[in-house]
């Protein structure tokens, strides 16, 4: 497949695999009032911020506002992409625990085992250790089976943002094993030098052309009305 075809493929698999699997997971799943854990109080207040008032469109949208626009996205985007690698034959799941995919480096032509990660502030210090165990351990097997292994071939990719924006938390990993971001990552795993910047105006392109009239508002004005028939609200 050459570039141009694969950005395609991969603008494609963004369109249909993840936003518009967001558009109707949200209104199937995040427009019901039973996939809520409801804190009463602090939602009470969220809608009179959002509607200064308390009313079962405040409440909707103080609770339907952030699971659309941030977790229910976020939660599901780097799985996605770690299954859009796998699927388009770009990499293999990784047969090793800790890492999620395999795959052959298209600049120094070394395999790499890799852990993925969305952005450059997507880790947290608690989150600094666990990943170190988790590559000094693959670093142990490789010696006990005796793989050609070596530290530089075992990477954190994030598939996201600039070299100058990573945390502190990555650059801790990065002085034991190569975090390897954006642009850089993309050629790696793709062989073409450019092809992240060239994703990236494809996509804004393709979301730009995408059909999102009236469809926030239906979701929410949903979970509104089984707000209204709860017994879990009074707006008298």
């Amino acid at each position: 497949m050459n570039e141009k075809e694969l950005l395609e493929v991969i603008t494609a698999y963004f369109e249909e695999k993840i936003f518009e699997n967001h558009k109707n997971s949200s209104l199937k799943t995040h427009s019901k009032l039973k996939s809520y854990k409801i804190n009463p109080i602090v939602v009470k207040y969220l809608s009179k911020i959002l509607e200064n008032d308390f009313t079962a469109i405040g409440i909707a949208k103080a609770l339907y506002y952030p699971r659309v626009l941030g977790t229910s996205i976020n939660t599901s985007f780097g799985t996605r992409i770690q299954n859009m690698f796998v699927e388009l034959n770009l990499a293999e799941g990784s047969l090793i625990k800790g890492m999620d995919i395999e795959f052959t480096d298209k600049v120094d032509g070394r395999r790499k085992w890799c852990q993925l990660k969305s952005g450059p502030n997507t880790i947290n210090s608690e989150d600094v250790s666990p990943l170190l165990k988790k590559f000094t351990t693959v670093t142990n097997l490789a010696r006990t089976n005796s793989m050609d292994l070596n530290n530089s071939d075992l990477i954190l990719g994030v598939l996201y943002g600039e070299e100058d924006q990573l945390s502190q938390h990555y650059r801790k990993i990065d002085e034991l094993f190569p975090v390897i971001i954006g642009e850089e990552f993309w050629h790696r795993l793709t062989g073409f030098p450019n092809f992240y910047n060239k994703l990236v105006s494809n996509l804004d392109l393709m979301t730009l052309n995408l059909d999102t009239e009236g469809f926030f508002k239906q979701g929410y004005m949903a979970l509104a009305k089984e707000i209204e028939a709860s017994d879990l609200f009074d707006f008298e």
